[in-house]
């Protein structure tokens, strides 16, 4: 299946919710330590992958996403701790049509939210989650519970208030916007959590993923213990993500340099190890429009695109 060599490390890919082909790459120079970011967007068309657009940015881009209202706008997390919306029918010059300068430390994750549509999460290494809405140049709310960075915060599927955040602090937790505090707090690992996922036919299934190179699945009706625990990474599990067609189905990447398919719901949960990157593999995607495509992206600098069951690696 395609792949695409990018000039730097790769952090995350996305794909489009509106264009079966398009796909989002965000990435950072010198492994995210010090240097520039460029945020590609690629076409997945037959043939090689091509790209559409690349925007650099000053600090490396260490996640992306999709607005879930606009075909052509995408939400970057940026490495000195901006938040930058893109818009792909504008020209370059125009780019980035904003700059939200908020997060005291590098910005790690975007989410934007699937229900109403109009509003997006970003989570930053100063240890809060922040509530934006496309239309406003300061955030609507910061969440501040977390005692340590926060990696990840995911929308609930469902419920357009509610979101989980992922936290150094070995915590996971949940939060209704409405509420003045977090409504529930998970301390899922005993190590640092780097990702939760909801999982999209149940929304009271959350996945985390750890350091503790583990990901464990909890139902928040009942979350004194999860409801499975996935064994099988080598290294700390980096992304977690339920996939958009099958509820028990979850795919996972690690610094083992793998990516993982699971079903949580039977007893041999691994389905699937693709060993095709070659450095820490830190970017994983499951397509909405396709079912069984996968994306993945790693430090190796390279981006695979590819159909669940064949090789990534095959041309």
């Amino acid at each position: 299946m395609p792949l695409f060599k990018t000039p730097f490390n790769g952090y995350s890919v996305k794909f489009s919710p509106f264009y079966e082909h398009r796909l989002a790459v965000a990435t950072a120079q010198n492994f995210g330590i010090l240097g520039n970011g460029r945020l590609h967007v690629l076409d997945l068309s037959p043939g090689p992958i091509s790209e559409i657009a690349a925007f650099d940015t000053a600090d490396g881009v260490y996640d992306v996403a999709w607005s879930e209202s606009h075909d052509s706008l995408l939400v970057a997390a940026v490495a000195d701790g901006s938040v930058k919306l893109y818009d792909l029918s504008l020209p370059p010059a125009s780019n980035p049509v904003r700059s939200l300068h908020e997060h005291t430390r590098e910005a790690h994750s975007a989410d934007y939210n699937p229900v109403r549509r109009d509003s997006f999460l970003t989570a930053s290494w100063d240890d809060t989650v922040k509530l934006w809405t496309v239309d406003r140049p300061t955030s609507v709310r910061t969440f501040k519970e977390h005692a340590y960075c926060v990696y990840s915060a995911a929308w609930n599927p469902r419920h357009g208030d509610v979101f989980a955040s992922a936290s150094g602090d070995c915590t996971a937790r949940v939060w209704d916007v409405r509420e003045p505090g977090s409504t529930m707090i998970l301390p899922a690992h005993e190590f640092e959590i780097l990702s939760c996922d909801w999982n999209k036919y149940d929304d009271c299934v959350i996945a985390t993923a750890s350091v503790d190179k583990s990901i464990k699945v909890w139902d928040v009706r009942s979350y004194r213990v999860p409801v499975a625990v996935l064994n099988g990474h080598g290294y700390a599990v980096r992304k977690v993500k339920f996939s958009p067609h099958r509820g028990s189905l979850i795919a996972s990447c690690s610094y083992d340099m793998t990516v993982c398919l699971w079903d949580y719901m039977v007893e041999d949960a691994l389905i699937g190890r693709y060993d095709h990157h070659t450095e820490f593999a830190v970017g994983v995607d499951m397509s909405v429009l396709v079912e069984g495509l996968l994306a993945s992206t790693g430090w190796d600098e390279l981006v695979y695109v590819w159909q669940h069951g064949t090789d990534p690696r095959a041309p």
